[in-house]
C-alpha cells in the first residue's frame, strides 16, 4: 500500500508548488506565522510519508494489509 504514500507526496509537492510564490510576500506578523506554520505542517507530512515508504514506520490502519481472517462473532 505504498501508493497511498505517494499520492500523499505528490498532493503535499503539488500544494507547495501553489503557495510558494505567495509566501515570500508575507509582510504581516500573522502571515508569517501562518506559512511558518503551513511549512512545519508540510515537513511533518512529507517526513511521516517518507518515512512509511522506507517502511520505519507501520502504515496506518486502513492501509494495512488484511490477511484473509475473519472474526467470530
Amino acid at each position: 500500500m505504498q501508493h497511498y504514500a505517494i499520492l500523499r507526496l505528490l498532493l503535499a509537492g503539488f500544494f507547495l508548488y501553489v503557495a510558494w510564490p505567495v509566501i515570500p510576500s508575507a509582510v504581516t506578523p500573522e502571515a508569517v506565522l501562518f506559512w511558518g506554520a503551513w511549512l512545519g505542517f508540510f515537513v511533518l507530512v512529507v517526513g511521516a510519508n517518507f518515512a512509511t515508504l522506507m517502511q520505519m514506520t507501520e502504515p496506518p490502519i486502513m492501509e494495512q494489509d488484511r490477511t484473509g481472517t475473519r472474526q467470530q462473532a
